[in-house]
């Protein structure tokens, strides 16, 4: 269950692999550092968070809300072939929510993109188009 005694704070390995795009009502979002694939996170702003059950129910809503944004923005600007959404969290504990525009034309296609290539990392450009549509 989340502890109200500690602060929010990103996990360490979020806070490398990715860039801050926006603060949402609940969550963080952020683009993971990746240009092969449109892959963004959302964060629930709660500490000590693993699972979304370990949110209230209240905040349950307002994460898939946030979700249902973010995936319609993605659809929007990017037009996939497929929306995976995920909170697996095998790596990093910390409560987080995969958002990944796939395409049946990219490198990892059909499988699942972690550890198929080296990162190739956004260009300063690259990165302020995204935030502008946050």
């Amino acid at each position: 269950m989340k502890n109200t005694d500690t602060p929010f704070s990103l996990a360490p390995e979020l806070q490398r692999d990715c860039i801050e795009l926006a603060d949402w009502p609940l969550c963080k979002v952020l683009l993971m550092n990746d240009s092969q694939y449109p892959w963004f996170i959302l964060v629930p702003r709660v500490a000590g968070v693993k699972e979304i059950i370990d949110l209230s129910e209240e905040l349950q809503i307002t994460l898939l809300q946030e979700s249902g944004k973010l995936s319609k923005l993605l659809q929007q600007v990017f037009n996939p072939d497929k929306l995976n959404v995920a909170a697996l969290g095998n790596m990093v504990p910390q409560l987080h929510v995969h958002h990944i525009a796939r395409f049946t034309t990219d490198a990892a296609w059909p499988t699942p993109i972690w550890g198929k290539l080296p990162a190739v990392p956004y260009t300063d450009e690259q990165i302020a188009v995204l935030k502008a549509h946050f």
